[in-house]
């Protein structure tokens, strides 16, 4: 008995190792795409970005576009639900799981920069330098929030680095206790907030960059609404109470009362 247990861990190590680093891979694509996501909205740095000169018919190029953020759309809302997950997970193991989606949902977003199609025209352009500075630093204020905001909530379980640590390990995962950090005491989703402003604040509105802004809000705005109705499953009346207390993206707007804390 005393040497046969070494000899089972050995064999645990070594077959979890895969996994591990299946996770950590995943995560550095994800990090990647997403500073590549930052300078593709902002059109600066990259080969291609949100803007250009078109290549096809305005007809052909919305098309195209509205398809690749649909794409994206199905693909990350779908795999996020509850029901999907408990399917999924009899084919995929629980331990990558997560990080298949993050990889998914990422390689749609590297379809998308790739096969966009600027359309021209332009909706604003503002020239002057104190409008233009407001813009940009409210650009990288939502680019910085949404970072932030996934650290608040455990960042690293929230990509699937968690995860696969826990099971490299040979660790049970365990589900994350309800919290309401930081910002999250004001408002229920400052994660998409983020999102809003680096989306929508540049000096410079192209009909190309208004579609992705429109297309992208309404697409946050009808995801959020499942997104909490799996979490009021999950998390029971802690999370409806929440939800009744703090705003989903104004802060104070309403009366808000002492949220939940732990």
């Amino acid at each position: 008995m005393s040497t046969s247990q070494p000899q089972n861990t050995n064999k645990i190590g070594l077959n979890r190792i895969p996994v591990f680093v299946y996770g950590v891979v995943v995560y550095i694509i994800f990090f990647l795409t997403f500073l590549y996501a930052v300078g593709f909205v902002g059109n600066f740095a990259v080969p291609k970005t949100i803007d250009g000169i078109p290549q096809v018919s305005l007809s052909r190029a919305i098309l195209i576009d509205v398809s690749l953020l649909g794409i994206f759309a199905i693909q990350h809302s779908v795999m996020a639900r509850q029901g999907f997950k408990n399917w999924w997970t009899k084919i995929v193991p629980k331990a990558i799981e997560r990080s298949t989606y993050v990889l998914l949902t990422n390689l749609c977003l590297i379809l998308l920069f790739w096969q966009w199609q600027p359309i021209g025209g332009v909706i604003w352009e503002l020239h002057n330098l104190t409008g233009r500075i407001i813009l940009l630093s409210l650009f990288g204020f939502g680019w910085l929030l949404v970072l932030v905001s996934s650290f608040l909530i455990n960042h690293f379980d929230l990509f699937g680095l968690r995860q696969v640590y826990l099971y490299w390990r040979d660790r049970e995962y365990s589900h994350l206790p309800f919290i309401t950090p930081g910002l999250y005491k004001y408002i229920r989703h400052p994660l998409y907030v983020g999102w809003f402003l680096a989306f929508w604040s540049t000096p410079k509105m192209t009909v190309t960059h208004l579609l992705f802004a429109v297309v992208t809000t309404l697409y946050i705005l009808v995801a959020v609404q499942f997104e909490e109705k799996d979490l009021v499953k999950v998390y029971g009346e802690v999370y409806a109470e929440y939800r009744r207390k703090v705003p989903m993206f104004v802060p104070f707007l309403g009366k808000k009362k002492s949220a939940q804390n732990t």
